[in-house]
């Protein structure tokens, strides 16, 4: 299950377990609340709706605070003298997402995540021997089409040289 929600103007796809940093948020709380944009579950049903959504929450605990790159800023202006100087360091607050909640749907704690890794790793993993034979059969027709190709150029190239003499 994942959500998508805002924080600090700016939207993020989460999970349960996701370690984020968001834009710097002020206080002294260890754990944080939001309210999803849109909430997908295991299923992959979506779940848009205001009403669900409003009785949703993603809950996240606060790991810390965190500097963004420094930017330096140079204004200059030709032939006058003018020039400034300035520099920014963004603030950041790490989070990490405890657990997504959907009313009428089953909760996935942190503790959960690896166990569902397993399962799609292998259905990925039989995808691709389906895949492999229609690739094999596409590529065995382009070697027929090159062969037949190279015999019509070899004719054409004995046709020419027959017209020279």
């Amino acid at each position: 299950m994942y959500a998508i929600i805002r924080a600090g103007g700016k939207q993020a796809k989460v999970q349960s377990g996701d370690v984020i940093e968001i834009e710097r948020v002020k206080g002294d709380a260890d754990e944080m609340s939001f309210s999803p944009l849109l909430i997908v579950d295991d299923k992959g049903n979506a779940v848009s709706d205001r009403d669900l959504l409003s009785k949703a929450s993603v809950t996240a605990k606060v790991l810390g605070e965190s500097q963004g790159p420094k930017i330096d800023i140079f204004k200059y202006k030709n032939k006058t003298g003018y020039r400034r100087r300035q520099g920014h360091r963004q603030k950041y607050t790490q989070i990490e997402i405890t657990e997504i909640t959907l009313p009428g749907a089953k909760a996935k704690s942190s503790q959960a995540k690896p166990a569902a890794k397993s399962g799609p790793a292998k259905a990925s993993e039989a995808k691709p021997a389906t895949a492999k034979a229609p690739a094999a059969k596409k590529a065995a027709a382009k070697t027929a089409t090159t062969k037949a190709g190279a015999a019509k150029t070899s004719k054409q190239a004995k046709t020419d040289s027959s017209e020279e003499e």
